[in-house]
């Protein structure tokens, strides 16, 4: 399965509520499985073509994972789910909805679905936790504190923080690289969005700690019922906690599909990419290590 199969990945005319308002396309509909659909979506900066018209579906409810090297387009595809940059050809459909010709109000109503949790957290130095997680909810929102701390508290308590002593008024510079992560991870869930994008999220981070931040990206999955993508690099990571896996590569989606079915596959640049990272041994034709 070296392409990813994007006419059969498609719902059938009758699934979901109907024909959609573009003359039929079963993307411009809501579909229950498939959250966000990209199709044939082109890049380039100057002469330099990142993305070569990407396909790509994220499974609704679900971690899809986008694997790939460095400098094959991972953080510049992420950008565009986000609405951070417009392609130069393609389309992006959110709920049915193709957001590439949103103006800037649109966009900005559109990233409310999305939370980001970035690569070092990218927390303020000069605030506090609570002021970090609640940062999005003061920018936003006319709440008052009562309703902001209540927010607060009750992802602290859900993300296994409130039992660190006196976590409220720590500065990040306080902070484990865990505790970061899980402080980062609140701020992007404290306005509660749909999607949860995550920028090589154990980038730095030793065995024990990359093992419990997989386990808060599962756990955040299953207890918020957020659609999770996570860019990544670390197979191990990868495999253990991705639903569906799809690999960069040279601009365009090479391989896609469950862990099993991306073990299976015999695309040259995967079988680098896994073998390299010690997964699987090449000896034994991909079977793992």
């Amino acid at each position: 399965m070296n392409q990813p199969p994007a006419p059969t990945s498609d719902p059938p005319a009758s699934a979901g509520a109907g024909p959609g308002p573009e003359g039929g396309n079963p993307l411009a509909q809501r579909d229950e499985r498939w959250q966000i659909r990209v199709r044939g979506l082109h890049k380039t900066f100057g002469p330099q073509h990142v993305l070569r018209g990407i396909d790509l579906d994220i499974e609704r409810g679900r971690t899809n994972i986008i694997i790939g090297g460095s400098g094959q387009g991972k953080s510049v595809l992420m950008k565009h789910l986000m609405g951070l940059l417009k392609p130069d050809a393609g389309q992006i459909w959110v709920d049915g909805v193709d957001v590439v010709p949103f103006n800037a109000s649109d966009m900005g109503k559109l990233r409310r679905k999305f939370g980001m949790v970035f690569q070092y957290a990218a927390l303020f130095d000069s605030m506090n936790v609570v002021e970090n997680i609640a940062f999005p909810l003061i920018e936003r929102y006319k709440l008052s504190r009562a309703e902001i701390m209540e927010r607060v508290r009750d992802l602290l308590k859900r993300l296994d923080l409130a039992n660190v002593d006196g976590i409220e008024k720590k500065i990040p510079p306080e902070l484990s690289g865990g505790q970061r992560k899980r402080v980062g991870l609140a701020r992007a869930l404290i306005d509660r969005p749909e999607i949860l994008l995550y920028d090589e999220p154990t980038t730095g981070l030793d065995p024990v700690a990359t093992k419990n931040v997989d386990e808060m990206i599962r756990q955040t999955a299953d207890d918020f019922g957020v659609t999770s993508v996570v860019i990544s690099h670390d197979m191990a990571s990868t495999f253990r906690i991705g639903d569906r896996i799809s690999m960069l590569h040279q601009g365009k989606i090479v391989v896609t599909g469950t862990p099993q079915e991306v073990l299976a596959s015999r695309h040259p640049a995967l079988r680098e990419f896994v073998e390299t990272s010690g997964l699987v041994a090449p000896e034994n034709g991909g079977a793992e290590a």
